[in-house]
């Protein structure tokens, strides 16, 4: 090599260096892992490397849990006899939480793998780890029959226990040919008038145990090599829909009776979310990330578990199973990275368990009238500690029975706290068709734009508690983008929301738009429990929760079903 080759050489090797030297974070910014991905695999990986004491950080968009959070019982999880999503992945939170994995609520926006530090970037800033697991599972997947897009929300549904009761009295389709249709449409017959099953193959495709219940029902019957090809009706709701045999090309019809409608619910698989990692990962045709025996994708560093994965079987024991061994593999390559690097992030700090209400308790709490846990009562003492400013409940009541309830529940919020008040504002400042209803204020009487009107028990609980929160400040973490964005609304909006305190997935939507509310002086926020509230819900034809509608200052409205954050929201708004 010449003089000058090497003096060349010298000089690049010296630039590397001094940028990988500028570019390499201290301990207390750096974690051995970040995974993407709050469910059921991301969960049970951060549990098992922050044992190891290695620094880990859950990253997820939504809610923490995934898909399983809207599965109401959960009687296949070994050592769990019984539970529901909800309460199964929460406990996993916890345990991982107590080894010291810590959690953050955000998008992931991009991920760059080149070197040994990969960076994350996200809606709330970018994190640099030294290994990536990738366990954003998968969701619900749209059929593509004509009509699914147009009469979505109107008849069409994926989730029987948000959407369910929309259907009382009336026949109802299911879709799929798996374990959710076989287990959903056992579930829908608490509603429907009876329910038929369309599966496109000879058989279900689950065990033939999960098949029998829906086999043997009274109110269903199952249509085999059946696919379903349109749906169609009018502003109202399904009035027909058309099928295809599979075998014989045979086209039938279903004509809804004069005056009544139908529902269609669709279980034909999840599809992998896998599109960040498209370009950076192989995928196979269907999307799904392809690994080694490590589970390891074909990125160096890219690590995936779950239902993002190419599997036989989708369930939460296999993603755990998987997770397990996929976060052993990870502690190997963690420790070679920190011993190549000489960079070693800071150690988990584990935290004591939170404690759990004795058993006993529970019915005790019941008999003497209250309405809130004892482990309730300490979750909510943690956020009412953190509140800036009081806040004023001003009850609008009339004298029915559900106005009792929202006044004991407000009293009963108010007497944990020297941050909450009660008021019972005067008769008529609300029409009748609006109450019950909760106003939060601000002491000087203000309205902060915030309401509920109904109870909001059940799944509501969190966010009612999380909007006093985001109006008394200091709130919620929010993108710096999404604060401009709300903070810079010039027009007056009106944001009604209707929710069922059965759905798993409308709490986020409402704690999107009531921090976007907290935020703009010209927005307000108002949930309302469509159990008690049903003019409202045969106004919008809303058969499927969240329903969003948002009403501009000229009048106009727009309405949309499905969860939604706080981006998704302003994109809608602005």
């Amino acid at each position: 090599m010449s003089e000058k080759n090497l003096s060349e050489k010298n000089a690049s090797e010296k630039n590397a260096s001094e940028k990988n030297a500028a570019a390499r974070p201290d301990s207390k910014s750096l974690y051995d892992a970040v995974i993407i991905g709050g469910g059921p695999a991301g969960l049970t990986a951060a549990l098992y490397l922050a044992r190891a004491r290695y620094r880990v950080l859950v990253v997820e968009r939504e809610t923490f849990g995934g898909q399983i959070t809207i599965t109401s019982e959960v009687v296949n999880y070994p050592g769990v006899l019984s539970a529901s999503g909800a309460e199964l992945t929460e406990t996993m939170r916890r345990q991982a939480e107590s080894f010291g994995a810590e959690f953050l609520l955000a998008e992931v926006t991009g991920l760059d793998l080149a070197g040994d530090v990969k960076r994350v970037s996200t809606s709330r800033g970018e994190l640099s780890c030294l290994a990536v697991l990738l366990a954003t599972g998968a969701s619900p997947r749209r059929l593509g029959f004509a009509g699914e897009e147009e009469f979505r929300g109107r008849g069409v549904a994926y989730c029987a226990t948000c959407d369910g009761e929309f259907f009382t009295g009336k026949r109802v389709f299911v879709v799929g040919g798996g374990f959710a249709a076989a287990e959903e449409s056992v579930f829908l017959t608490k509603y429907a008038s009876h329910v038929t099953v369309l599966v496109r193959g000879d058989d279900f495709t689950c065990a033939p145990a999960a098949a029998e219940p829906a086999k043997s029902h009274p109110k269903i019957d199952v249509l085999y090599n059946t696919e379903l090809v349109e749906a169609g009706g009018d502003e109202v709701g399904l009035r027909h829909l058309r099928c295809r045999n599979t075998h014989t090309g045979e086209e039938t019809t279903y004509e809804a009776p004069a005056g009544e409608t139908f529902g269609i619910f669709v279980f034909v698989g999840y599809a992998p979310a896998t599109g960040l990692v498209r370009g950076i990962a192989e995928l196979d045709e269907r999307g799904y990330v392809l690994t080694d025996e490590r589970q390891m994708t074909s990125a160096d560093g890219l690590f995936a578990a779950g239902d993002v994965c190419v599997k036989t079987l989708r369930q939460v024991a296999t993603a755990v199973g998987q997770a397990a061994q996929t976060a052993t593999d990870m502690e190997r390559y963690l420790k070679a990275a920190q011993e190549r690097t000489g960079l070693v992030p800071q150690a988990p700090v584990s935290r004591p368990r939170a404690p759990e209400a004795p058993k006993g308790e529970l019915p005790a709490a019941q008999d003497d009238g209250s309405l809130l846990t004892p482990e309730m009562r300490a979750q909510l003492d943690t956020v009412f500690s953190r509140m800036e400013r009081p806040l004023v409940l001003r009850l609008h009541l009339d004298d029915g029975p559900v106005s009792t309830e929202l006044r004991a529940y407000m009293e009963e919020l108010a007497a944990l706290t020297d941050r909450l008040s009660v008021e019972v504002a005067p008769s008529g400042e609300l029409s009748a068709g609006e109450l019950p209803c909760v106003r939060v204020c601000r002491e000087d009487g203000a309205w902060t734009g915030l309401a509920f009107h109904g109870v909001p028990g059940g799944h509501e609980l969190t966010s009612f508690v999380l909007g006093l929160y985001n109006a008394a400040g200091p709130g919620q973490p929010i993108a710096d983008a999404d604060r401009a964005a709300a903070e810079g609304i010039t027009e007056d909006l009106q944001i009604t929301l209707l929710v069922s305190l059965s759905c798993t997935m409308c709490p986020d939507t409402v704690v999107a738009a009531q921090r976007i509310a907290a935020l703009s002086p010209r927005v307000t926020a108002e949930a309302y429990d469509v159990a008690h509230f049903g003019a409202l819900r045969d106004r919008y034809r809303a058969m499927s929760v969240p329903c969003v509608v948002i009403r501009h200052a000229d009048g106009r409205e727009r309405v949309t079903f499905g969860k939604k954050g706080v981006a998704q929201l302003l994109e809608e708004i602005v």
